[in-house]
């Protein structure tokens, strides 16, 4: 029999606040995902190819070919592996007055847990594996005056490494979406829809770069992980990320979700049990198609006393 607290059965929606979606999405959704070769339990490999190049053609010398081509793997082992689990009393479905379903718990955890510690661990990691491949972010104070300056930076960087064009990907801040707005020398067409008189400002791309905006609580470069996703006191702000999604791999090895209803095993209760296990990786010859513009952290200040961790 289905359970009076499936998604489909319950009675009233909790009033939450508003949740974001999955804003990393199609970086998670790399098309490198397809080319995943699992070694073992826990490590991928992939494949790399390098060869020489032209030389000078000997027209009086025939024969002495030699092999000219080399392949390996660059293996890459994950590591956040990540649960959540919760009973569910009957008692307190009913006297909630069926807000405390698993329906509604699920929903929660989704919008307020899972999908933003998804992007939050994109953000951090993805900056962990720029600077491991010797990047080097920018610091500018991004102001109206400068905030193309420092766009066409990173532009410049990418185009300079031969990054495709095509493809590329800006994520921001909202705050750093309104200084674009606003920015001085920026060229903008302003929709006036038809018959609505409502207009349109919105920066929706830059040369050809789509711009997707990013809560700023979400671009942290730095995490405490140990109960949902916490930003590090040491964290800089990420005030923009520069990406090409063919530079990282988003590999997903399990994901399991199961309800288990009343038994004498859960003491009479339904248990609820997620588990996901992924994680992100630079692709070294790639790594160029990553760039940040950041805010450092403040310096922590010397009061003469010790704070515990």
């Amino acid at each position: 029999m289905m359970p009076v607290n499936y998604a489909e059965l319950y009675l009233q929606a909790l009033q939450q606040r508003f949740a974001e979606g999955l804003l990393f999405n199609d970086l998670y959704n790399t098309p490198n995902n397809q080319n995943i070769k699992w070694t073992n339990a826990k490590t991928i490999q992939i494949p790399r190819i390098t060869t020489g190049g032209y030389i000078d053609v000997d027209r009086d010398v025939v024969g002495g070919f030699t092999r000219r081509a080399e392949n390996d793997f660059e293996p890459k082992t994950l590591e956040h592996d990540r649960e959540f689990s919760t009973l569910v009393d009957p008692v307190d479905v009913d006297e909630s007055n069926m807000a405390l379903t698993i329906a509604n718990i699920t929903r929660v955890f989704n919008d307020e847990q899972k999908i933003p510690e998804m992007d939050k661990y994109m953000a951090s990691k993805l900056y962990t594996e720029f600077i491991k491949y010797g990047g080097s972010a920018l610091t500018d104070n991004i102001t109206e005056a400068i905030v193309l300056q420092v766009y066409d930076e990173l532009m410049m960087q990418m185009d300079e490494a031969e990054v495709p064009q095509t493809g590329r990907i800006l994520y921001v801040t909202p705050a750093v979406n309104k200084v674009l707005k606003n920015a001085d020398s920026v060229q903008r067409s302003i929709l006036v829809t038809q018959n609505s008189g409502s207009i349109n400002r919105n920066v929706r791309s830059l040369d050809e770069v789509t711009i997707k905006v990013v809560p700023s609580n979400r671009m942290k470069t730095i995490y405490d992980f140990t109960d949902g996703a916490v930003a590090d006191a040491s964290a800089a702000q990420i005030n923009m990320i520069l990406v090409h999604p063919l530079s990282l791999i988003a590999p997903m090895k399990y994901e399991f979700v199961s309800l288990d209803e009343p038994s004498a095993k859960t003491g009479g209760k339904y248990l609820y049990y997620e588990r996901a296990y992924w994680d992100v990786f630079a692709i070294e010859k790639k790594a160029p198609g990553i760039k940040f513009a950041i805010t450092p952290a403040a310096p922590a200040s010397d009061g003469g006393g010790s704070t515990g961790a």
